[in-house]
C-alpha cells in the first residue's frame, strides 16, 4: 500500500468527486486534498461546503480553480502530491451527442495532460474514473467483466473508452502505476438535476412530466454514490498497477422501474409519465460482474438501492436552495459564453 500524504483530485466539486473527497477526508486522516475543478456547470462549490466549514477537514482541503488541460497549472500541482484521482470529466450522454468536440478535449487530452505531468512527477499512483458504458450494450443475464472488449456507442463513452487506453498505455509504456474503475450508474444527494433519477424526482414533486426514453425498458445497475467513493478509495491505496477494476452493485432496474418507484415514494400519479423519442445510440442495458474488486481488495457496495432511493428522494426534497442555486449558476454560466 502505497504511503500517500497529498492527493491531487480532478473534477472534485462535481457529484462523484465531492462524494470522494468527502470520504477520502473522514477515513484517512493523514491526507491533504488538493481539488482541482473548472467549475463548468455541473462543478458545484456548493457540494463540499461541510468540508470547508469543518475546520478538522477544512485544514486538509485545497480548492484550486483550473482546467486539467493547462499544462503548466497541472505539472505545478502535479510535482506536490504522490497520487492523482482524476474524475474530471464531461459526462451527459445528450450533451455528447449535441456537442461531442469539448467531450474529446476533456475527457481525452485532459487526461493525457494529467499522465504525462503524473508520470514526469513519479507518482505513487494514479488512478482514472471511468463507466460502465465503455463496453456497449449486454443482453440477457450476462454481465461484463473487466476483460469485456470496449464498444462504447456514445462520444461520451467513446471518449472515456480512449482515455482508459491511454491510461493503460502509460502502464504498459512506462510502467506508470495506473489503475482504472468503471462504474454503474450512480445516484444520491448532490447529483446535477440533468441526471435521470434527480430530474425525476424534481419534476414529479411539482407535478410536471416525466421524460422517458423509447419504451422505458433500458436496464442499469444503479449504485449509490457513497458506496462507489469508497470502491475508488480502495483501488488507490490498494488496487494493482496496470489492472481495471469494475465497480458495481447488482442492483438492475429498467428506466420504467425507476420512474415508478419514485413516483410512489412521492405518492404522484403514473400519468406525470410522458415517452418520448429515444436517444440515438442508446445502450440497451449495462450490468457490471464487480467480483473482482470484492474477491482482491474486500469492496462490496453496502446501499440497499430502496432506502438509497428513499433517502435521496428526501434530500432533494429538503434542498431546494441547493437546486435553486445549481440551475442559476448554469444561466449565468450560459449568459457569459454566449
Amino acid at each position: 500500500m502505497p504511503e500517500l500524504k497529498r492527493l491531487l483530485v480532478t473534477g472534485g466539486s462535481g457529484f462523484i468527486g465531492s462524494w470522494l473527497i468527502r470520504h477520502l477526508l473522514h477515513e484517512h486522516p493523514q491526507l491533504h486534498i488538493i481539488n482541482l475543478d473548472l467549475l463548468t456547470y455541473a462543478g458545484n462549490p456548493d457540494n463540499l461546503l461541510d468540508i470547508e466549514q469543518d475546520p478538522t477537514l477544512a485544514s486538509r482541503y485545497e480548492f484550486v480553480q483550473g482546467d486539467i488541460q493547462d499544462e503548466a497549472l497541472v505539472t505545478r500541482l502535479m510535482r506536490d502530491v504522490d497520487a492523482c484521482v482524476n474524475v474530471a470529466a464531461q459526462t451527459h450522454v445528450d450533451r455528447s451527442i449535441s456537442g461531442p468536440g469539448v467531450f474529446i478535449t476533456t475527457n481525452v487530452l485532459g487526461t493525457q495532460v494529467l499522465l504525462e505531468a503524473a508520470r514526469q512527477a513519479g507518482v505513487q499512483k494514479f488512478v482514472q474514473v471511468s463507466t460502465d458504458e465503455v463496453y456497449g450494450s449486454i443482453e440477457g443475464t450476462a454481465k461484463f467483466t473487466e476483460e469485456s472488449p470496449l464498444e462504447p456507442s456514445s462520444p461520451y463513452s467513446s471518449s472515456k473508452a480512449g482515455a482508459d487506453l491511454i491510461a493503460l498505455s502509460y502502464w504498459k509504456t512506462f510502467g506508470m502505476p495506473v489503475c482504472i474503475t468503471r462504474c454503474t450508474n450512480n445516484y444520491g444527494p448532490n447529483q446535477y438535476p440533468e441526471k435521470l433519477i434527480p430530474l425525476f424526482i424534481l419534476n414529479a414533486s411539482t407535478d410536471q412530466s416525466v421524460p422517458v426514453y423509447g419504451d422505458g425498458l433500458n436496464v442499469r445497475d444503479w449504485i449509490h454514490v457513497k458506496d462507489h467513493a469508497a470502491g475508488v478509495a480502495k483501488v488507490l491505496f490498494e488496487g494493482q498497477p496496470g489492472e481495471v477494476y469494475n465497480i458495481g452493485s447488482g442492483n438492475e432496474h429498467n428506466n420504467m422501474e425507476i420512474t415508478s418507484l419514485i413516483l410512489s415514494t412521492l405518492d404522484k400519479p403514473e400519468s406525470l409519465i410522458r415517452f418520448v423519442a429515444d436517444r440515438p445510440g442508446h445502450d440497451r442495458r449495462y450490468a457490471l460482474d464487480s467480483s473482482k474488486i470484492e474477491r482482491e481488495l474486500g469492496w462490496k457496495a453496502e446501499t440497499p438501492f430502496e432506502e438509497g432511493l428513499r433517502e435521496t428522494v428526501q434530500w432533494y426534497l429538503d434542498h431546494p436552495q441547493w437546486v435553486a442555486n445549481v440551475r442559476q449558476r448554469e444561466r449565468d454560466l450560459l449568459s457569459v459564453s454566449v
